[in-house]
């Protein structure tokens, strides 16, 4: 790979940087993986395009991989900032009362920072810094918190919104995380130019709904039937919103405009399936079933070959039967070869 050739040097140089500012192995390693000889390894973490720069923190792939300027200088800087401290620690409890409640906060209140309790905290605040922000109190300064010993607390967006305890084990790394992550990372999360690359990277298809910006009731119904029927299937497909204006190119696969919105579909990353109609979304059990026949290959057999015998196709047929269903489109964010985005169908239009 020619692209991974010129990267090379620049990536060792930048390691050998980095290592007389970190000489301790156990702060930071560079590594390299030959795909071709390693393929499990490339299949394992979804790597399509070449070169890759994917970071890991404690054993684990953080969602975002660098894709900053390819030389020493950037990759170092960029090196420098993951270094830094994630939690911003707080001397009085007024700084709490002002937080900005338009973000997501996670707090830690300790007696001391040497303790297992916080470094348990450091490592989660590490892996999620760019999802919420991270502070922390210690000794007397947190002590009006710690009735009942050190403590962790939610506090999400919104003035009035109620905040949350952290409820169990703060030395168990799996649960602490689990329930910051649960915080920090919404179940509905807005697609845009900017993350769609990264979203498609996670290897799960789209359940999309298409809104106007301002139309914040069919968004608001959305995220309830989501949260009601389909909590299971985290983990299995992304439930994500988008700008109906913003994105008109994917609307076109579907053969819909802003015009119709809301609109729910699926993107499958082969194909685009578009849900029965938007006023179904309060039938119980409908969005999941359209979940559920994704999975089950349903959707797309119904598209090439017609509704079951038995039984009515959930997903709206908007080609003839002897045709393919729509083909992808945010698909084209995926990296490869010829790389096009939707960013560049933005640009054109």
């Amino acid at each position: 790979c020619r692209f991974s050739q010129m990267l090379h040097p620049i990536f060792e140089e930048a390691s050998n940087v980095i290592k007389e500012e970190y000489p301790d192995k156990n702060q930071v390693v560079f590594a390299r993986v030959d795909c071709d000889q390693h393929s499990d390894i490339a299949q394992r973490y979804r790597i399509s395009k070449y070169p890759t720069l994917k970071l890991f923190r404690n054993g684990m792939m953080m969602k975002r991989e660098y894709r900053g300027q390819r030389s020493v200088t950037a990759i170092a800087d960029y090196i420098r900032q993951q270094k830094s401290n994630p939690i911003r620690e707080v001397q009085d409890l007024e700084e709490i009362s002002s937080l900005d409640r338009s973000r997501r906060n996670i707090v830690g209140y300790f007696e001391q920072k040497d303790s297992d309790n916080y470094r348990t905290f450091e490592r989660v605040a590490n892996i999620l810094h760019d999802d919420c922000v991270f502070l922390s109190a210690f000794g007397a300064i947190s002590k009006a918190e710690r009735f009942s010993g050190d403590n962790i607390i939610y506090k999400p967006p919104g003035e009035n919104a109620p905040d949350m305890v952290y409820l169990g084990s703060l030395t168990n790394f799996d649960l602490v995380y689990a329930w910051t992550q649960d915080k920090c990372v919404p179940l509905v999360r807005e697609i845009t130019f900017e993350n769609g690359e990264e979203l498609t990277e996670e290897g799960l298809p789209f359940l999309i709904l298409f809104h106007m910006k301002d139309d914040l009731e069919s968004l608001e119904k959305f995220q309830q039937e989501v949260a009601r029927q389909l909590i299971g299937e985290k983990g299995t497909i992304n439930f994500l919103h988008a700008d109906c204006d913003k994105f008109r190119h994917p609307l076109l696969h579907i053969q819909k405009t802003p015009a119709d919105c809301p609109v729910i579909a699926i993107d499958s990353f082969r194909h685009m399936y578009v849900f029965s109609d938007f006023s179904d979304l309060s039938i119980p059990g409908k969005l999941k079933q359209f979940v559920l026949d994704l999975h089950s290959g349903k959707l797309h057999r119904e598209f090439h070959h017609g509704p079951d015998p038995t039984d009515v196709a959930p997903g709206q047929p908007i080609q003839d039967l002897a045709s393919s269903p729509p083909e992808s489109s945010f698909q084209k964010l995926a990296p490869s070869e010829h790389r096009y985005t939707l960013l560049r169908e933005k640009d054109e239009l």
